[in-house]
């Protein structure tokens, strides 16, 4: 059974760690550094309760909320928990009253690139590199209040 709810830090140190394709997973330490002055959300998904993805972002602005790390483990992806995590953070931003959500992500993250495509997130920027694999490519969504 999966389940989503806002989380502790520290889960998200036990996802990291099983990431394939993290080669340097976050510190803690780090994460708490860069989250100390904001406003920010952490998800987790929960198989029973057992920590298996996260989604996690913080203010840039009043305006604009940016979605920093994610992750789901390898055995538990194809259930559609990044889709719903990102569903819950939209709704979470939206009741926070930010107009933007921002989204950096690689070549490399096709699944994340094609998530974020197909929930009208726009590329405003790219920043090249060596590899083609590890070009970084900023998205962002302007949300829409009814």
């Amino acid at each position: 059974m999966y389940s989503i709810k806002q989380g502790e830090l520290k889960d998200i140190a036990i996802i990291e760690a099983q990431i394939p394709e993290f080669s340097s997973p976050k510190k803690l330490v780090d994460i708490r550094e860069r989250l100390a002055q904001s406003h920010f959300l952490l998800l987790i998904s929960f198989y029973h309760d057992e920590p298996i993805g996260y989604k996690l972002g913080y203010a840039l602005s009043d305006d604009i909320f940016y979605s920093w790390l994610g992750a789901v483990l390898p055995a538990h992806r194809g259930h559609g928990l990044a889709q719903k995590m990102l569903n819950a953070q939209e709704a979470w931003v939206k009741q926070h009253h930010y107009q933007r959500i921002q989204v950096k992500t690689m070549n490399r993250f096709r699944a994340m690139l094609s998530m974020l495509i197909k929930n009208n997130y726009h590329i405003i920027d790219i920043e090249k590199a060596i590899s083609s694999l590890d070009v970084k490519i900023r998205f962002e969504k302007a949300l829409e209040y009814k």
